[in-house]
């Protein structure tokens, strides 16, 4: 892994700031802080209805952003008409969580449901999270701990 400061060494060694450095506590302190605020909060940003939308979309077949997009559309969910961007995000999050995968082809990142998502989506059903989705963040969260 390279450092991600390494830039900021650089030009610092340069001026002023010549003496100063960060320690690996330090750093390490820094990086937690920033994975716990993407993991967490991020999920938590978005509506229920809409991650389980996102899981119910890939239940048979994988898909690309774009048809996973217009799904939620003519579903009347339009959490992401003028930001389409947050679609992407939200995917993103998910694979971070192994709850989806990803794969390219024909210039296409297609999305599928991984084991684990499939796991979720049957317990959403079997629970009633369909008609109760905010206990779905929760279950989520609870199993990337």
């Amino acid at each position: 892994m390279t450092d991600p400061f390494l830039n900021l060494k650089k030009s610092m060694k340069k001026n002023v700031f010549k003496d100063l450095s960060f320690t690996e506590e330090r750093k390490a302190r820094v990086n937690e802080a920033i994975q716990a605020k993407h993991s967490s909060s991020t999920l938590h940003s978005f509506k229920e209805e809409t991650i389980l939308s996102i899981l119910k979309s890939l239940q048979l077949e994988e898909k690309y952003g774009f048809e996973i997009s217009t799904l939620l559309f003519q579903k009347e969910e339009h959490s992401f008409l003028h930001n389409e961007g947050q679609l992407y995000t939200l995917l993103h999050l998910l694979e971070s969580k192994e709850v989806l995968t990803s794969m390219w082809r024909e210039d296409k990142k297609y999305y599928a449901l991984t084991k684990k998502g499939r796991k979720y989506l049957a317990a959403a059903y079997k629970k009633g999270y369909a008609h109760q989705p905010f206990i779905l963040k929760d279950l989520l969260e609870e199993a990337s701990l």
